[in-house]
């Protein structure tokens, strides 16, 4: 039987096989809800980048490029990282270049190992497990967390795909029933359980509260992204 892990954080990554994993990652607030959201709303391909170098590097070759640190929008870039921006008409079809502090960093991380590398966020949560039950691989769910260190809202994540997954996947690891035990107590209210965490704080901070209660909504769009040739696209 195919077995499903947790990633609190990915400075741990190194601990875990993913020669024969499908690595999910997620960045829930914000960067892989933004990438589900803009691949839902029609842009074309998402290329995620670790550096702001590199981010730069593609917008001069015509990329629209979306860049933050900290929570904030780094100046000379065209978009930042909130998923409302994400919803334009004006992207339709577009390529865009991503840089953010710790989501765009997981992938770069994973992706040289992995089997598939794909992504994941509340917005997409049935969809993407629809799509992992006819996979005939592990899967790895990588949880971006901030600077090494783990957050609430993605171990939410991890633990809402465990138990979405459990009939299909054995759950043997502790980090995995750490994350779905902590889901479970959670799900009748996410907006409650993440209200005082480090990421909430910090994006309350910057007047960012209508983001932080999109990211938690779930099932909104039935798009699974996924990372082919360095670039993602839907698979739908």
């Amino acid at each position: 039987m195919k077995q499903l892990d947790v990633c609190l954080t990915p400075d741990l990554l190194h601990l875990h096989k993913l020669d024969n994993s499908i690595v999910v990652v997620a960045d829930i607030f914000r960067a892989t809800s933004c990438m589900v959201t803009g691949l839902a709303y029609g842009v074309k391909s998402i290329t995620p980048v670790a550096s702001v170098e590199e981010c730069k590097f593609l917008q001069d070759k015509g990329y629209i490029a979306a860049a933050e640190r900290d929570a904030r929008k780094v100046e000379g870039f065209d978009l930042d990282n909130s998923p409302f921006s994400y919803m334009h008409e004006s992207l339709i079809g577009a390529q865009i270049a991503m840089t953010t502090t710790n989501g765009t960093l997981s992938i770069s991380k994973a992706k040289s190992a992995a089997v598939k590398v794909m992504i994941g966020s509340f917005l997409n949560l049935g969809a993407l497990a629809n799509h992992l039950k006819t996979e005939p691989y592990d899967v790895l769910v990588l949880c971006a967390g901030w600077k090494g260190r783990p957050n609430l809202e993605d171990t939410l994540f991890a633990g809402a795909l465990a138990d979405a997954l459990k009939d299909q996947f054995m759950l043997l690891e502790d980090g995995t029933l750490m994350a779905q035990r902590l889901y479970l107590q959670s799900r009748d209210n996410l907006l409650a359980s993440v209200s005082n965490s480090s990421h909430v704080r910090r994006l309350q901070r910057l007047g960012i509260q209508k983001d932080i209660s999109y990211c938690l909504q779930t099932d909104l769009y039935d798009v699974v992204p996924v990372l082919r040739g360095g670039t993602l696209v839907s698979m739908n």
